[in-house]
């Protein structure tokens, strides 16, 4: 065996995925003894079988990429209970396996692979996947791209025909569940490091998180970064289409538009509204300028 053969062997065997009870399966996909092959090209010690050798890496391996994605959802976590979310993960990155150098992106996937799972979400998907969509939006808040705001000056040109650019870290969700109340408590009483654990089958036990009663209520929320900090932010609902559009490439008026053509408010309502709407997302700094290779 070369060395090409022998690392792409136990880059293969280290992969492997685990038991449910997080252990090394003891045969292979095709029914061989993986004691077997780890006798093949791994030597054993006076403490420990080749099988136990490999058995360590194989474990270590998935403990970290099971806590990457663990570190993202703390309030599924709190929400499913320990046991559920660990076999969760397991199964979603079955599926989903690391692909990149870095794990940043490892739990992208999951809100969307949990609709085709509802099997982990107790009989409220509804709320498992609002929570989910909701802690990965938190991320990709978090470190999104931030470009320089529009100056109060740069509103005074706008006309209807004119395209505003929100923020790259700015995230917009329609929700079925206030779930940004049970997002908050679990991170005011679980910070984000205390969540994980050196390995998810030893996942230290702390306090259990209070989490408030959810009961089925839409809202839209702007998950948004500000002065290196992520926040919440409710909006109506001609808010959140009005910025829903302008972020889907439409002119200012098609937007206008788009978000007020069901309202019940009078037109000096929606001026008022327009303007509110304006004051607030511009002392925020959510719209920007084009970046310079964007013409």
């Amino acid at each position: 065996m070369n060395l090409l053969e022998f690392q792409r062997r136990m880059a293969e065997d280290v992969m492997r995925p685990l038991t449910p009870d997080f252990q090394m399966r003891p045969t292979m996909s095709d029914g061989s003894s993986t004691q077997a092959r780890a006798e093949s090209y791994i030597k054993p010690n006076d403490q420990l079988t080749s099988f136990e050798r490999l058995e360590i890496y194989n474990r270590q391996y998935w403990f970290r990429v099971t806590e990457a994605v663990a570190e993202d959802y703390p309030a599924l976590n709190a929400l499913l209970g320990d046991t559920i979310f660990s076999r969760l993960i397991l199964e979603y990155l079955k599926e989903n396996p690391s692909t990149s150098f870095t794990l940043r992106n490892l739990g992208s996937k999951l809100p969307q692979w949990l609709e085709a799972h509802p099997e982990f979400a107790n009989r409220r998907q509804d709320l498992t996947l609002d929570v989910a969509r909701l802690e990965w939006a938190y991320v990709e808040a978090f470190d999104g791209a931030s470009l320089s705001p529009l100056m109060a000056s740069d509103f005074t040109f706008l006309t209807a025909e004119s395209n505003l650019r929100l923020q790259p870290h700015l995230q917009l969700l329609d929700l079925k569940y206030p779930v940004d109340e049970l997002v908050l408590a679990v991170h005011q009483e679980t910070s984000r490091r205390d969540i994980m654990s050196n390995a998810v089958s030893e996942r230290k036990q702390g306090s259990k998180v209070r989490l408030p009663k959810m009961r089925r209520s839409p809202i839209y929320l702007a998950i948004h970064r500000y002065e290196n900090s992520v926040y919440y932010r409710r909006l109506d609902h001609e808010a959140f289409l009005l910025l829903i559009a302008l972020q889907n490439g439409r002119p200012l008026g098609s937007a206008l538009e788009a978000a007020f053509v069901q309202s019940s408010l009078s037109p000096e309502g929606q001026a008022a509204k327009i303007q509110e709407y304006f004051s607030h997302a511009a002392e925020l700094g959510w719209f920007c300028k084009q970046a310079e290779n964007e013409g």
